[in-house]
């Protein structure tokens, strides 16, 4: 039971649906939806498209997505990779052969084919109960009628305005007289309310083929792009197995490469070798927590890429029980660890911040762990003049190194941060939950489930508690103030360089579901504008 005379918001709870996402106006949409006899699917579609409106600095149209999906609540889960591709005249070499060594945010370069609208309208067709044109509608009527900028939008635009004046579309839209918009600035997007409505009637073919990709292809090629047409009418994303790992007697689903779910597994298979007591936040905990998650982040740049064009799996040997006896082995409690060398890393990550992640779960119990991006805050910054679509900047998380697995290549999908996350224990789901905030997000996942599964902490307390982050391939942890004061001196004392992050560090939802009373629990983090709601 909190503390009610302490600032913080309790457990939303609902017993025929729920939702939990980063923004009030989607997680109304989503509610919204499931009333009107929408699936959870259906739910947390609309609300992404809400959000590619009112947080479209985010996520957008012009991004990727990743899901996992649970038909009425039962561990037969589906995951779903949205993410695009690289065109296919882009190689290495044309790269080099131009001058580029090394991809930049505002360069086309960055841009990957986007994965999100064929990803939304495959899993509303395959698990929804509505029409793709009612999903979107009311993105479209907030589009085009108009909506207010919320207080972590404006924050976040105002932080990003060097790069929207660097394109007049996106300055056009997001700026006013060229300076950010103060929160309850109302604002409009025309273009993607056109654009939106003519996917909702038409499908995803009107976003990869004609007028609409066009102005896409016509857009990037005139800024030194490789993109073509039929990269866009190419595009497509697949069902895949999830991967898992068990944890304190549950089971942890999550996406396979190219995404790093596997990288949070990693992290809670060293940590379960380890018995945390007392304070979740003692300098002891966080220790270890920062030492799994540099070891795991190691591997991750080292190995990640897109399993398509890999030579061996890494799967087994990343979730191995070897591997983890031996990472775990390293940590010592008394200083910080030299992590060079444990992988040979060769790094190709970038920083990265923006995300939204939606948790939906609806009267037949039917949860989805939905998680969409444009990578950077406002992407790549860059924005189709007729058709109003905001770029996302995936391409920088490509290496540039010759022989690395994430090599940049032809029809190539990068190493991707965004992962959504799901618990199964007695043969039912009984969570559904993300983290946002890009490389944080797999240490993110390992975080919250220690605090609930190790701690105890119901899902709201665990999303509150304050949050550190090993930058990877550093001994720098960067940890918000309450860590700072608390344990920071200890954790200098140990070897690591602590500092203050530039912002809040990510954002998390969650949904329980208690099968003994029916009941929905729901969480949404304080570090964005958003809330959970049920009814």
């Amino acid at each position: 039971m909190r503390n009610f005379e302490d600032p913080g918001r309790s457990l939303a709870m609902g017993r025929n649906g729920m939702a939990a996402t980063s923004h009030p106006a989607a997680t109304l949409t989503a509610v919204e939806i499931l009333k009107a006899d929408g699936t959870a699917m259906d739910a947390a579609v609309a609300a992404c498209a809400v959000q590619s409106v009112v947080e479209a600095g985010s996520t957008g149209i012009g991004g990727d997505c990743f899901a996992l999906i649970a038909p009425q609540g039962g561990t037969d889960i589906r995951a779903y990779n949205g993410s695009g591709r690289t065109p296919a005249a882009m190689t290495l070499e044309r790269l080099r052969a131009a001058g580029v060594t090394e991809i930049g945010r505002q360069s086309p370069h960055a841009v990957t084919v986007p994965g999100a609208v064929e990803a939304w309208a495959r899993l509303v067709a395959d698990h929804g109960r509505l029409p793709l044109a009612e999903v979107f509608a009311p993105a479209v009527a907030m589009a085009r009628e108009g909506y207010a900028v919320t207080p972590r939008v404006a924050h976040d635009i105002a932080q990003q305005t060097a790069l929207l004046r660097g394109d007049p579309t996106a300055a056009a839209t997001f700026l006013a007289d060229g300076q950010a918009p103060a929160a309850c600035t109302v604002q409009t997007q025309p273009l993607l309310a056109d654009t939106l409505e003519a996917i909702g009637r038409e499908g995803p073919g009107a976003f990869y083929r004609g007028a609409i990709a066009q102005d896409m292809v016509e857009f990037l090629r005139g800024v030194g792009g490789f993109h073509s047409l039929e990269d866009f009418a190419a595009a497509e994303g697949e069902y895949v197995t999830p991967i898992r790992t068990e944890y304190r007697g549950r089971t942890v689903h999550e996406c396979p490469p190219n995404g790093q779910g596997i990288i949070a597994l990693m992290i809670l298979n060293i940590l379960k070798r380890f018995s945390p007591a007392g304070d979740p936040l003692s300098p002891d905990n966080l220790h270890v927590e920062i030492e799994a998650t540099r070891l795991a982040y190691a591997a991750r740049d080292a190995f990640l890429a897109d399993p398509a064009q890999a030579k061996t799996s890494i799967v087994e040997r990343l979730l191995s029980d070897a591997l983890s006896d031996e990472l775990a082995a390293r940590i010592d409690l008394g200083r910080a660890l030299d992590a060079d060398g444990v992988f040979d890393a060769v790094s190709g990550g970038v920083e990265h911040k923006d995300t939204v992640y939606i948790a939906v779960v609806d009267k037949d119990r039917t949860a989805v762990s939905f998680i969409s991006s444009i990578f950077h805050p406002y992407g790549s910054g860059l924005m189709a003049p007729r058709s109003g679509v905001l770029f996302h900047n995936r391409g920088q998380s490509f290496s540039m190194v010759d022989g690395h697995p994430n090599m940049v290549a032809p029809r190539k999908r990068p190493m991707h941060t965004i992962i959504p996350g799901m618990v199964t224990e007695k043969g039912r789901v009984s969570l559904t939950f993300g983290v946002m905030g890009g490389h944080y997000q797999a240490m993110g996942h390992a975080h919250f489930l220690s605090k609930l599964f190790d701690h105890g902490l119901d899902i709201q307390s665990a999303i509150d508690l304050p949050r550190l982050f090993p930058l990877p391939g550093t001994r720098t942890v960067e940890a918000e103030s309450a860590i700072r004061s608390a344990a920071g001196p200890e954790l200098t004392r140990r070897g690591f360089t602590v500092k203050a992050p530039g912002w809040a560090i990510g954002g998390a939802q969650a949904i329980a579901i208690d099968w003994e009373t029916g009941t929905l629990l729901g969480g949404s983090d304080h570090r964005k504008d958003g809330c959970a709601l049920g009814y």
